[in-house]
């Protein structure tokens, strides 16, 4: 029995209704292949920062340094700004623990219904690759002139070749290891006049590293257009912050629904834990109500296992969602179903 010490970070939202759907898969899971979890759960939230005036402690980073993982549930709540909550605890964790990847598989599985007409499971799998630490999502910048009509705001954007090859490498290598090996970027190098030329250069240089890896490339706006007409192009798309966080909520979407979304950000190194969350968020306008749906927080789970280096593992986990997916009578409300979201992960518990 081999035995993993994991931080849970419940959160906000309906983050603290999925998360312990999320456990008790997991539980399942490691039940049938002789794995065991201590979970400690660290209430940092939006309620947190109003009760203290901050999202976690200043030694918060330090305290998550010593588990196997991490296990988010979701940030974010309307009685605190986004850009107040997310810098105060999601993207610190991200950057200073060095989870310089986002990763975020995209698939119609069994049973789900896409909103695309005739497309099914075999025609939307592909994975996006997000570069996680650097990019559009940058703290340089500020405001002058606050209030007055020069006023000014200025945003830097900031690409480093370690910070860009890296990001590559890992695309190039998740692709050399899939059936189709190919990959796609994402770029805007017809508008974006440094920095999207840069990236579109560094993907060269190291395209040619990988000749057995196909490649293309698309401006973002009309990749986007293409995942909707054409998502069987696709097998792993990489991209900078920006562009692979639009991606990967569009991709989603595209397969049927946000609420099944999984993500992992990586530490690849394993310097640090790496962390495991869904997609959709906090969700406020349905928190409460019991009915969101854990399959994104259950899929991030089987991520987590995964790379702890449990691929069997995950794999039934995987299993059991597309299980009971075919199952019409159970669906939560995002799938149009009426399936509570503690029914839910009962019975995908169930099914392994």
């Amino acid at each position: 029995m081999v035995s993993y010490r994991i931080a849970v970070i419940p959160g906000d939202g309906i983050g603290r209704e999925v998360v312990p759907e999320g456990m008790r898969v997991l539980e399942a899971a490691g039940g049938q292949h002789d794995i065991s979890f201590k979970w400690d759960t660290f209430p940092w939230s939006c309620e947190t920062y109003t009760s203290t005036g901050a999202m976690m402690p200043s030694d918060g980073i330090e305290q998550l340094r010593g588990y196997d993982a991490i296990f988010l549930g979701a940030i974010g709540f309307p009685s605190v700004p986004d850009h107040v909550s997310l810098w105060g605890l999601l993207l610190p964790i991200r950057r200073q623990m060095q989870q310089f990847i986002n990763l975020r598989p995209v698939r119609m599985l069994k049973g789900m219904v896409s909103p695309l007409r005739d497309r099914g499971p075999a025609e939307i799998d592909f994975i996006v690759v997000r570069e996680n630490n650097e990019g559009e999502y940058s703290e340089i910048g500020g405001r002058l002139y606050s209030g007055t009509e020069a006023e000014m705001v200025v945003q830097e954007s900031i690409f480093t070749r370690r910070g860009v090859d890296r990001v590559l490498r890992f695309a190039f290598e998740l692709a050399r290891n899939r059936e189709a090996k190919h990959l796609t970027s994402a770029t805007k190098s017809n508008g974006i006049i440094h920095t999207m030329p840069y990236w579109d250069e560094r993907f060269s240089a190291m395209a040619a590293e990988y000749p057995d890896v196909r490649t293309d490339q698309y401006h973002i706006d009309i990749l986007t257009a293409n995942f909707v007409l054409h998502p069987d192009w696709f097998d792993v798309v990489v991209g900078s912050n920006l562009f692979g966080d639009i991606l990967s909520d569009l991709g989603p979407a595209v397969a049927g629904t946000i609420g099944v979304a999984p993500s992992a950000n990586i530490n690849p190194t394993r310097e640090y834990p790496s962390m495991f969350e869904p997609v959709h968020g906090s969700a406020p306008d349905i928190a409460g109500q019991g009915i969101a749906n854990p399959i994104a927080q259950v899929w991030s789970g089987a991520m987590m296992l995964d790379h702890l280096g449990h691929p069997k593992a995950a794999l039934t986990v995987e299993r059991a969602i597309e299980q009971v997916l075919q199952d019409p009578a159970l669906r939560t409300p995002d799938m149009g179903g009426k399936t509570s979201t503690v029914e839910m992960g009962k019975v995908i518990a169930a099914a392994i």
